[in-house]
């Protein structure tokens, strides 16, 4: 009966983002088409035996369906899919549902190598930031090692390059080919370009090549974020100088909590210690997706809440499950170096656990959604 009630809801919702109607007539390439959409994108379940117009034809018994649409998920599928197939009696006909999950080998592909992924409720071929995207989710390929047009060894700090090449015991100034060095330590590219994490670390303004590299700040004087603004900044920069610059900001919009003793005011201990607004900060600037040119990262302060809000999606084989327990993941796994290097990132470090477990013994719940193209953490305050 549970199976039934849910197909009469989907039914009822039309076609959508999560699901679509095709017909037992459909062709193999064509239901290929929409598992992939699907698998590349948040998943979705198909209902077969229901044409395009809503109108339920059912499934003949001209074949065995559940093993038709396993094949067409193994065969027509790169790499195979393995969708869940149910069958279910609805106003007397067969209906068949067929639940594709969001896919953990992406970018999935049709045996005609097409790549496609599910906008509203039509499954269009991806585009090429899309694609992008879905192969830097696979660990396929880094963003941030990719050189930023127009730019080379005059857009980068020599003297803090300098200084990070200290603790190594490696004098730029000695070097006979400084930009050899650079190359070698993917802070530039092999034609001379700045590498998005060499810039994002080392460089010179480099928002003025990246934009929207920056956090955006915002404290509102209530809930909701129609309430009055107490306070908005963007912070540009180096990742090093956001992180520590978005700390301080944090820090001085926060109310320090205090308790009236006699005559007197007591301060008490920070709702939470600098570590935990660290942390997310450092773990919204290193893992968010640079490739999203439009949007920033965005810190919002409300009366019970933090919120922290970076660009991209986590990688394929990550949940939110897996962050509470420790699991880590690098989607720039350059910028990660860099910056375990300047002890912005402990490599033996509890990360999001720790803030977990901060919140926890204040009786408190950290949230972390993916919502769209963005990975949010709620912290209660």
């Amino acid at each position: 009966m549970e199976l039934l009630d849910r197909v009469e809801r989907l039914i009822a919702q039309a076609e959508n983002s999560g699901v679509e109607f095709k017909s037992a007539g459909a062709h193999p390439d064509s239901l290929a088409r929409e598992l992939v959409a699907f698998a590349n994108s948040q998943g979705g379940t198909i209902l077969l035996g229901i044409d395009d117009a809503g109108r339920v034809e059912g499934l003949d018994d001209s074949r065995s369906w559940e093993e038709w649409i396993a094949n067409i998920a193994r065969q027509n599928v790169v790499p195979p899919l393995s969708p869940t197939y149910q069958e279910v009696v609805w106003q007397g006909k067969r209906l068949a549902v067929i639940d594709v999950p969001k896919g953990k080998e992406r970018p999935y592909q049709t045996s005609r190598n097409l790549f496609l992924v599910r906008v509203g409720s039509t499954s269009r071929a991806a585009s090429q930031g899309e694609l992008m995207r879905l192969f830097q989710q696979a660990g396929v390929f880094h963003y941030d090692l990719t050189g930023v047009e127009k730019t080379g060894i005059r857009d980068l700090n020599l003297a803090k390059i300098a200084v990070y090449f200290q603790r190594y015991d490696i004098d730029l100034a000695q070097e006979e080919d400084p930009a050899s060095l650079l190359r070698n330590t993917d802070i530039l590219t092999e034609t001379g370009e700045a590498t998005v994490a060499g810039l994002l670390v080392f460089g010179i303004q480099p928002q003025r090549h990246l934009r929207n590299s920056s956090i955006s700040f915002a404290h509102y004087a209530g809930r909701r974020p129609d309430a009055e603004l107490v306070d908005r900044q963007v912070i540009e920069g180096n990742l090093d100088y956001q992180v520590d610059t978005a700390l301080a900001v944090i820090r001085n919009n926060l109310r320090q909590p205090s308790v009236i003793e006699g005559a007197q005011r007591r301060e008490l201990e920070p709702t939470y210690p600098d570590k935990v607004f660290r942390e997310l900060l450092v773990n919204a600037c290193v893992h968010r997706n640079y490739a999203i040119a439009g949007s920033r990262t965005r810190v919002l302060l409300f009366d019970d809440r933090l919120e922290v809000i970076s660009p991209g999606r986590l990688p394929n084989t990550v949940t939110v499950e897996k962050l509470r327990r420790g699991v880590s993941y690098a989607v720039n796994p350059v910028i990660v170096k860099f910056m375990e290097n300047l002890r912005y990132i402990d490599k033996l470090g509890p990360g999001l656990p720790m803030v977990c477990q901060e919140a926890e013994r204040r009786g408190r719940q950290v949230a972390m959604a993916e919502v769209g193209e963005e990975f949010q953490v709620v912290l209660p305050m």
